[in-house]
């Protein structure tokens, strides 16, 4: 199975409460974090959420 490798690119100060809680449910919290989530649609949704904020790649 693909996995995604996600890594938080701005801060999350500014960002509408709604982001905030879906960069932390992803793992991410500071700048530079990455986390490695497996590829599946639950996920995709939530990298579209924040995509502004995050680099990802398929791994």
């Amino acid at each position: 199975m693909s996995s995604l490798k996600i890594t938080l690119k701005k801060s999350l100060i500014g960002q509408t409460p709604k982001n905030r809680a879906t960069a932390k449910a992803l793992g991410l919290s500071k700048i530079g974090k990455t986390v490695e989530m497996p590829d599946n649609d639950a996920v995709r949704g939530m990298v579209r959420k924040v995509r502004h904020m995050v680099q990802v790649e398929e791994i």
